[in-house]
């Protein structure tokens, strides 16, 4: 089944592919039938979300979000898909946990039948990059906070204020590869002495002056790499990815589906490497086929990574770096003796 409506969003956006998503998590929802719950674990403003309970007429959706002010705004566009949608407020690592525990008709689904589709659409939310005061952006003044829950953890504030000299050249580089990594990183520790990092704008300033003219005038915003890499320390972005594959995989049911969406390069190494770990044969190398209890256990449901389509990207820059993986669970193979 292929899904196409181009309705314009009245939160303000379409969802980054947000019909190959449906495609891809169609086949497992349908055969689910009146069993099939979707993970959505980046709920953000719940587009996606409200996608699939239009286009899934049987499927409940489990929406999980780290940032409460996110999960409130999408619980109450929601509303109108009554118990067919539960809201659930956790870092998306933590979703197996939840499950586990959680109460009502959908959780017993899943402890039933196991998930049948999950989408993880990575990275900050276009929500939360609009919202200047939370101070993802180094497009305007805001607080240094970057937190995607505000209720807990470092903020980007903090990082600046209290990290070595060292930790910082290392997470710049690590997360945002950044080429100045080390002489920000040194100009960092000199401004901090004179007063403790609070604003954005400051620290745009700081980068300014920071990187030569002749870089600045390529590769974008100066700021770009070292709001990326700050946003990716403070919310453990990347150890929430790595711990996220194995707990999905392993809550899907035989046939459910699990699609990745990334946005930078390190969030795609992670899922292409844990991918290629699933969907791997055990066999010793050499052997014409699979030995019992060897054969993958997942396979790929994309070709590589996907990319938006042109027509898309034009229509919404902020798809252009989307980088999209998949797997769909098999039946295990036993043999007795």
């Amino acid at each position: 089944m292929v899904y196409r409506t181009h309705a314009a969003d009245p939160h303000g956006h379409v969802p980054v592919m947000r019909d190959r998503m449906a495609e891809l998590l169609a086949p497992a929802v349908e055969a689910f039938g009146a069993n099939a719950v979707i993970v959505d674990g980046t709920l953000g403003a719940g587009g996606h979300t409200e996608y699939f309970l239009n286009v899934f007429p049987q499927a409940r959706v489990i929406g999980v979000d780290r940032d409460p002010n996110a999960l409130q705004q999408a619980t109450e566009r929601l509303a109108q898909f009554g118990e067919r949608f539960t809201p659930v407020q956790c870092r998306f690592d933590y979703i197996g946990d939840e499950i586990a525990s959680g109460e009502g008709e959908t959780f017993d689904l899943v402890r039933q039948h196991g998930v049948a589709g999950a989408l993880f659409d990575l990275g900050v939310s276009s929500m939360q990059l609009d919202q200047e005061e939370r101070g993802f952006s180094y497009r305007g003044d805001a607080p240094l906070d970057m937190r995607m829950d505000p209720t807990t953890g470092i903020t980007a504030a903090e990082v600046l204020n209290t990290y070595s000299h060292g930790d910082l050249a290392r997470i710049l580089k690590s997360y945002g590869d950044e080429r100045f990594a080390g002489k920000i990183a040194s100009a960092v520790l000199k401004e901090r002495e004179r007063a403790p990092f609070d604003r954005a704008d400051r620290l745009v300033e700081l980068l300014y002056s920071t990187i030569p003219a002749a870089t600045r005038r390529t590769g974008g915003h100066p700021a770009k790499r070292t709001f990326q890499a700050l946003r990716i320390e403070v919310n453990r972005e990347l150890e929430a990815v790595e711990r996220v594959v194995p707990v999905i995989t392993d809550l899907l049911g035989v046939g459910g589906r699990a699609v990745f969406m990334s946005y930078q390069s390190l969030e795609d190494k992670i899922v292409k490497s844990a991918f290629a770990e699933l969907t791997a044969s055990k066999t010793p190398a050499g052997l014409p086929m699979d030995l019992p209890g060897t054969e993958p256990t997942f396979k790929l449901i994309t070709r590589g990574a996907e990319k938006a389509p042109q027509e898309e990207i034009e229509r919404n820059s902020r798809a252009a770096p989307v980088r999209v993986r998949g797997v769909e669970k098999l039946k295990h193979s036993t043999t007795t003796t």
